[in-house]
């Protein structure tokens, strides 16, 4: 097992100085809810500072919101009913799952056509890079990831997924059994894409508050974009990580999700420039 250090980050593709606009990556974002608004904008912020263009889908009863935040929120483009597939086969990179519904109104079980709705995508785009995470992880069957797929739970979406309790060995496991790509996220992160096995041991207990593994799943399928998918899972998670370090740094764990973001790019300027 090998252990990541910032080496990582001089792999990944540079931006050409010529280059001219979608050149740089084009992502959708399929995400949010109306209850669960916050994931989708994390995801959005860490994504929209990386690539060209973003597009973002999410629930209809989120278009009142989404519609708000364009006032004042330009960096990326909503996708309406039936423009979907046009922009699926538009863009490099699909996120799927940060504030996606997980019950129905009552509050009781979770959404049978979510399920659907993220299994039939999966099958009908196997050419199509995808980060799966979050919600989408508890409705996903195994069976319908492909090997354009990264997969980033944590230790019980492991569990749920894969049938198989959380572990090093594991994640290997797991991804050779879809030839993917997982990052199963925790005190150390292991990543694999069933071949190789690395360990991410940057981040600090600051990261358990909620939205710091949306911010992960936009630099994943950020990166995606103009990166091969093991390059793109390791240098997103290392990169994560050593922004929520350098916070730690500056001030323990007073910090959230937002400061994530901004933090990203203080590392980034400094290890990949």
């Amino acid at each position: 097992m090998q252990t990541l250090d910032s080496a990582i980050l001089k792999q990944l593709t540079k931006t050409n100085d010529t280059s001219h606009k979608g050149q740089n990556g084009r992502v959708l974002v399929i995400a949010g809810s109306q209850k669960y608004h916050g994931a989708m904008l994390l995801c959005i912020q860490a994504v929209s500072r990386i690539v060209d263009m973003v597009y973002v889908s999410t629930t209809e009863n989120n278009w009142p919101l989404i519609d708000a935040l364009k006032s004042d929120i330009t960096t990326f483009i909503s996708v309406k009913p039936g423009e979907l597939e046009k922009t699926i086969q538009l863009v490099d990179s699909i996120i799927i799952g940060p504030g996606m519904e997980t019950t129905n109104g009552a509050g009781e079980e979770i959404i049978e056509e979510n399920r659907e709705f993220v299994h039939d995508l999966l099958k009908k785009h196997p050419d199509k890079k995808f980060v799966v995470d979050a919600t989408a992880l508890w409705h996903v069957n195994p069976d319908c990831l492909h090997e354009n797929c990264i997969v980033t739970p944590h230790s019980r979406e492991f569990e749920e997924v894969f049938k198989m309790p959380p572990s090093a060995e594991a994640t290997q496991t797991a991804a050779n059994s879809f030839g993917g790509v997982v990052v199963l996220k925790g005190k150390s992160d292991f990543i694999s894409d069933g071949k190789k096995l690395y360990e991410n041991t940057t981040g600090n207990v600051g990261m358990t508050k909620g939205g710091t593994g949306d911010v992960l799943a936009g630099l994943i399928g950020a990166l995606a974009a103009t990166n091969d998918n093991l390059t793109a899972a390791l240098a997103g998670t290392y990169l994560n990580g050593l922004a929520g370090d350098r916070l730690y740094e500056k001030v323990g764990t007073f910090y959230n999700a937002e400061d994530l973001v901004g933090a990203v790019g203080e590392v980034w300027k400094k290890i990949r420039i």
